[in-house]
């Protein structure tokens, strides 16, 4: 049986990451979303069910020290970390896993897993498409907004050091080339673009 494969995709806030995600799990039901560890509040209604584990803080605090997580760091006051147990477990079954993380995570898991990792960094078609999509969601006030897109910015910066990168310009376009690139042999590689000086494309 070969080993499975972590699939690591990271993207900025608004960039159609959890579509993209819910798409290939839809697509690839043998397809597993790896699950994390996190010391903040749930979110009613169950919405972290299958997705996030709450713990106390000095949980997770044990857990760091006893090398319980692949990767972790604190955001916003809270600590976030993906335990390696269930990780290594469904590898070793040989599923394919989906890690939603950011980039740091990212970059933590690919040096813990090498080359049994695949990282994609999803982009939006250019800054002013993501400040559109954050407008659009309703959700934020429009200083919670800039501070989106200038971390926003900073990890499109970022996007060299992944695998591939896929510009998400199309929903099924998208999904499309990330199939290529893990099922077909396709490559994402050359499709970024850069971030000038204000965090223009």
């Amino acid at each position: 049986m070969a080993d499975g494969r972590l699939i690591i995709i990271s993207a900025p806030s608004g960039g159609g990451k959890t579509s993209v995600i819910r798409y290939l799990m839809e697509r690839h039901p043998d397809m597993v979303h790896s699950i994390s560890a996190t010391t903040r509040p749930a979110r009613p209604g169950g919405a972290d069910a299958g997705y996030y584990e709450m713990v106390d803080e000095p949980a997770f605090r044990d857990g760091v020290r006893d090398g319980a997580f692949a990767e972790w760091a604190e955001v916003h006051g809270f600590l976030y970390g993906t335990p390696r147990g269930p990780l290594d477990r469904w590898l070793d079954e040989g599923r394919d896993v989906i890690a939603d993380v950011d980039v740091v995570g990212g970059e933590s898991l690919k040096r813990a897993y090498g080359d049994r990792a695949i990282s994609i960094f999803l982009l939006p078609p250019s800054m002013e498409a993501l400040g559109t999509r954050l407008a659009r969601r309703g959700t934020d006030s429009e200083e919670v907004r800039g501070v989106r897109l200038r971390n926003a910015a900073r990890e499109v910066a970022c996007q060299d050091r992944y695998d591939h990168r896929v510009v998400n310009d199309d929903l099924d376009r998208a999904c499309a080339e990330i199939e290529r690139i893990l099922y077909g042999g396709g490559c994402g590689h050359g499709h970024g673009y850069g971030v000038r000086e204000g965090g223009k494309p």
